[in-house]
């Protein structure tokens, strides 16, 4: 199986260096994940397991599994397509096109941010079923326990019921 981790176009260390760590590797291979997938933006790791070819870094785990990591691509479309699991920042458009492809999904908002809109985000969907929230510190327990066939199908997009989240959450943190 396939993991897939995304931190966008922002800087998200904290969620790259956990991911990475032989901890959290160790309970995606325990889940069944043979292949971790990680787009790390411009967030800084320890190179030095990997082998670097181009952009591109990969590590070969024990067992036939690979670790790779690279910056970014164009699209992420393929990545979501192909993952089994994807772990994201809460990112608006990176939440909806996974949801929209009913992968399950787990989101670890980056509490840096401006205001920390990602947590209120991230809330407002685990409430509703359909993601997985957590933090940094309990992403191990949050896929150890993660049943995929749990989590709340996404309503077919017709983008209203979204925005509504979007434009509740937001307004809430904005004050309005």
């Amino acid at each position: 199986m396939r993991a897939f981790v995304t931190v966008g176009s922002t800087r998200f260390d904290a969620l790259v260096q956990r991911v990475l760590s032989d901890a959290l590797v160790d309970v995606l291979r325990k889940k069944g994940y043979s292949t971790i997938i990680v787009q790390c933006g411009n967030s800084d790791f320890d190179t030095g397991p990997y082998i670097q070819q181009g952009d591109l870094w990969t590590h070969a785990l024990g067992g036939g599994g690979v670790v790779e990591v690279w910056k970014f691509k164009p699209s992420l479309q393929e990545e979501y397509e192909q993952a089994d699991l994807v772990i994201s920042h809460a990112g608006s458009g990176t939440i909806l096109d996974v949801l929209r492809l009913r992968k399950p999904l787990i989101v670890v908002p980056n509490s840096t941010l401006l205001d920390d809109h990602q947590q209120e985000l991230a809330t407002a969907l685990a409430g509703l079923g359909h993601i997985k929230a957590s933090t940094i510190r309990n992403l191990p327990q949050t896929i150890s326990s993660l049943d995929p066939s749990k989590l709340v199908p996404f309503p077919s997009f017709d983008g209203s019921r979204f925005r509504e989240i979007l434009d509740e959450e937001m307004g809430y943190a904005l004050g309005t």
